[in-house]
């Protein structure tokens, strides 16, 4: 028996809800379900930051650990004035699934401070990021949980937390990932989620019979992953027809230009008022006619209200849990292939393996090296998910936590937990 579709289109809601149609189809008991939906740890803190103009400010910050027993915990750290603690349970058990799913020996975490960096110097936020991490820093660390960039944080930012870190424990890169390459990170890193959106987008096509060479693609927000995946996917020939970020976008049917787009978009960081093609707003984007399309913003942005004005053929979800249970459904009656986001957007974490091992090892890898075994890894995932929903005769979204919640599982039992 199906579950139950949430009655709300939150994050948790929606990563219990597949996790649930995963745990239904394994038949697991209810002592497993709850094992494996409850998080290990999660931490909130009051960050105090002394600001630029002397006075004091107070933020809110959070460390969810959903699970370790398939190796260290593993996920990003988000700095966004939405942030909360739901968010980021949410997330925690998305990152553990992703991790399984792509079978790197890692778990799922995720952290959060609710804060607006954008209103915030270079130097408040180095202070906010340091304090963040003497707070939690006893939890961290290269074999209990390892933080990398997420929403509004970046390789600087992952520079903070190392610096922290070893300031208690002493010289430790593998404690975070997504450095700069000078300090540890791995060559590939930056572009590594926006590549395995290509990677996985590209295999999907070749399998429906799809060219890539003039595909038509659209992309919701343009921040680093959508950038790159923009850029992959003009590289091989595809037409990048429409784009947007937060403070607007653009389109264009013939295609727009790739290169003076990206240009603009680092000088002006948005891609709003780029003169290549017509304005339009962030949500339009989601609606525009196109073959492919990347959500590579927030989460929830596809909806059961704008679900049935979709007119992709193929949403490739680059973002964390971009579509609700409830607009998968409608999609799926409207023949709408959805490649998930625990698989399409896994790229970066698994060169962040990549760079935790190199850190351990202190044996660095060129940049080709990481990109082939970066698709090898993506592509089996992808075969394995995509086997398994055509002998089931299931979605790609449910084989996908399905082979993800069935090693988590057979972990737990073999560890007797």
């Amino acid at each position: 028996m199906e579950p139950a579709r949430p009655s709300s289109d939150g994050p948790r809601e929606i990563v219990e809800y597949n996790f649930q149609r995963a745990a239904d189809r394994l038949a697991l008991d209810s002592e497993m379900r709850t094992l494996l939906s409850t998080p290990f740890r999660e931490v909130r803190v009051e960050v105090p930051v002394r600001m630029d103009d002397g006075s004091l400010r107070v933020f809110v910050g959070y460390r969810v650990q959903h699970s370790g027993v398939r190796g260290p915990s593993k996920g990003g750290l988000r700095y966004h004035p939405d942030t909360d603690l739901n968010e980021v349970r949410a997330l925690a058990a998305a990152m553990n699934w992703k991790t399984s799913l792509v079978n790197i020996p890692f778990g799922g975490s995720k952290g959060g401070i609710a804060v607006d960096p954008a209103e915030l110097s270079t130097r408040e936020l180095e202070r906010l990021t340091r304090n963040y991490v003497r707070r939690i820093h006893l939890l961290l660390g290269p074999y209990r949980d390892v933080p990398a960039p997420d929403v509004n944080t970046n390789a600087q930012v992952m520079t903070w937390i190392f610096d922290e870190y070893s300031a208690h424990h002493g010289y430790t890169p593998a404690c975070v990932t997504g450095k700069p390459v000078e300090l540890g990170g791995s060559q590939g890193r930056e572009a590594a989620t926006g590549r395995g959106v290509f990677y996985i987008t590209e295999a999907f096509l070749k399998d429906l019979g799809m060219p890539l060479a003039g595909a038509r693609v659209a992309i919701q927000g343009f921040g680093n992953v959508g950038s790159n995946a923009a850029r992959f996917f003009a590289e091989a020939g595809a037409k990048l027809v429409a784009v947007a970020d937060v403070r607007g976008g653009v389109f264009n049917q013939e295609g727009l230009d790739i290169l003076p787009l990206l240009a603009y978009a680092r000088t002006q960081r948005t891609v709003a008022g780029f003169a290549g093609g017509q304005a339009i707003s962030n949500e339009d984007v989601l609606e525009s006619e196109c073959d492919v399309l990347v959500p590579a913003a927030l989460h929830c942005v596809i909806t059961r209200h704008n679900a049935g004005k979709i007119r992709a053929k193929v949403i490739a979800e680059a973002a964390n849990l971009p579509t609700t249970p409830e607009a998968d459904e409608i999609l799926a009656q409207r023949g709408i292939h959805i490649l998930p986001d625990i698989l399409t957007n896994a790229g970066g974490v698994v060169v962040s393996y990549f760079e935790w091992t190199q850190n351990l090892t202190q044996m660095f890898w060129e940049e080709d090296r990481v990109n082939a075994e970066m698709h090898k890894i993506l592509i089996r995932a992808y075969q394995q998910m995509a086997e398994l929903a055509a002998r089931e005769k299931i979605p790609f979204r449910t084989a996908a936590y399905t082979v993800a919640v069935d090693r988590v599982a057979r972990a737990e039992r073999l560890r007797g937990t």
